[in-house]
């Protein structure tokens, strides 16, 4: 006697499920990543329960239980031969893509000349701009991309990485992994032919982070600077790609290498020395500034052997180390020049804290504690005179530091406000006209800085970029597409888009004059901006 199918377990299964899913996008506390990851386990959990069901308790036919079983793992089996996991987007949603296709095919050395297509003012010489804060002041573009879109001049294979691209003098540089090596490339800028590739061994991958080179380069003065994702600096000559010196930070001063990859630009700066009076007289020989490579392998200290190390200034000619300080486990975030309370320093967002320190031998101005529970990769953000923007992800927020003389000589860290309204995680906010804009957990957000208080929050374009230009905001989603947004407190006013990239967009923008560069992973493009 056939028995009647068990049909309500699986019911119960799938009711409990949805209302787990619901129970995780609906309460407010969480954030995306979270809601993804709570959302993969209770999608795996009923899947198990389901299979379980249907072996022991569905009173289902053995042929049928069997069929079901087998086309499951057929189907399956398909999958893995078919496709590949490509890593993760920033909320930690795989991303698939098929195995077939051959790599890359990044040209020849072009050995062309170099037409220079921007003024020496408009070069974008380093990460974020001329000034560190994602923000282009000189350039006036159209409002209206119906009668005057962007025109795309060249489209390339690249190598994998997160480096953006810094411009000077018609050349854009940028960093890829090539195989088991990374490569320093400089680009023509019109063209996007190669001018000179340096190669040298190195390889870094994660599996939800990717693989090859995060940090971007910095030009100054000829030379090209960077650093790789295993912590190996490099000075190189902008024209030829000549290498003028090196240094491995964690083979030379005992460091190793941050969970996710080296991810901090060097800094170039004018240094400062002390006179034997005490008093401060500028040099004329620019100091590169990095920070260590994380913990120690000899201990605990982070700085690197004798714990001095977290932040380390080098002769930006000759290579020698000029000085180092500090022992605070570094972030992913870039050193910074700012003017803070009267004081020329350098802001530096560690592990747990954001710090301040003279240019002349790297000494602490001043350190307020930060949550070390995630990474801070956010670029901090100099709104006035004596107020600084810190921000990280991960559910942490913001806060607006006031920096004031401590009465010792040295500098305090007070805040202001601090406020979950504001969590950047991959990307930077910019200041315009009074207000704050950026991507709160992927959905851009407007945040009056005089309070703290949220103005609006609209728009999921994902852990992408935000380029303030002139007076418009470049907005690079995480899925590649390119936004034109009139940044306005009252409400999000999107004036164009353009699809130009597929795939995870989490590489910095760069505009040079009217040229806007944009890269991923896979492929890099270059638009003139009417």
């Amino acid at each position: 006697m056939l028995r009647q199918t068990r049909w309500w377990p699986a019911a119960l299964i799938l009711l409990v499920a949805i209302s787990a899913l619901s129970w995780q996008w609906l309460r407010e506390e969480a954030t995306r990543q979270n809601r993804v990851m709570g959302s993969m386990a209770v999608v795996a959990i009923a899947a198990i329960l389901l299979l379980l069901w249907l072996l022991l308790l569905s009173r289902l036919p053995v042929r049928s239980r069997l069929v079901i079983c087998g086309s499951v793992l057929l189907l399956a089996a398909a999958a893995a031969f078919l496709v590949e996991i490509r890593g993760v987007t920033g909320d930690l949603v795989p991303v698939v893509g098929w195995r077939w296709g051959s790599g890359p095919s990044f040209g020849e050395i072009s050995g062309q000349e170099v037409r220079d297509g921007v003024n020496q003012g408009d070069d974008f010489p380093q990460f974020l701009g001329p000034k560190r804060n994602a923000t282009v002041p000189s350039a006036n573009l159209s409002r209206d991309w119906r009668a005057l879109p962007p025109e795309e001049l060249w489209r390339r294979p690249v190598g994998a990485g997160w480096s953006g691209f810094a411009v000077v003098g018609g050349r854009a540089v940028t960093q890829e992994q090539r195989g088991d090596q990374e490569a320093v490339v400089a680009y023509e800028l019109l063209s996007g032919e190669p001018l000179w590739t340096y190669l040298y061994d190195a390889a870094f991958e994660t599996a939800i982070g990717g693989s090859g080179p995060r940090a971007t380069p910095t030009i100054s003065r000829g030379r090209v600077f960077t650093m790789g994702s295993t912590g190996i600096l490099h000075s190189l000559d902008l024209a030829t790609g000549e290498l003028l010196w090196s240094h491995d930070l964690v083979a030379e001063f005992g460091a190793q290498i941050p969970e996710w990859g080296k991810s901090a630009s060097p800094l170039v700066i004018t240094g400062q020395e002390s006179t034997e009076q005490g008093s401060i007289e500028q040099r004329s020989t620019e100091q590169v500034i990095v920070t260590s490579t994380g913990r120690s392998v000899e201990g605990e200290m982070a700085g690197g052997k004798g714990g001095d190390k977290a932040l380390m200034a080098f002769d930006a000619a000759s290579g020698d180390l000029l000085w180092s300080a500090g022992d605070e486990r570094p972030g992913y975030s870039s050193p910074l020049q700012a003017t803070l309370a009267g004081i020329e320093q350098i802001v530096v967002f560690n592990e747990a804290s954001v710090t301040g320190h003279t240019l002349a031998d790297g000494s602490q101005l001043w350190r307020y504690p930060w949550s070390n529970s995630q990474p801070n990769v956010s670029q901090p953000l100099p709104l006035s005179a004596d107020q600084l923007l810190v921000s990280s992800g991960y559910g942490i927020g913001a806060a607006l530091l006031h920096l004031s003389a401590d009465g010792s000589g040295g500098l305090e860290a007070e805040p202001l406000w601090q406020s979950p309204r504001l969590k950047l995680k991959f990307s930077q906010a910019v200041f315009h006209q009074g207000f704050l804009y950026g991507l709160d957990d992927g959905v851009l957000t407007c945040v009056d800085p005089s309070s703290g208080e949220r103005r609006w929050k609209k728009g999921r374009y994902g852990h992408g970029q935000i380029l303030l230009v002139g007076d418009l905001l470049l907005l690079q989603s995480e899925k590649g597409k390119l936004v034109l947004i009139d940044p306005n407190p009252d409400e999000l006013t999107e004036l164009a888009s353009l699809e130009v990239l597929d795939g995870r967009a989490w590489n910095t923008m760069a505009v040079a004059g009217n040229y806007l560069l944009m890269r991923n992973d896979r492929e890099a493009v270059c638009f003139e901006l009417r």
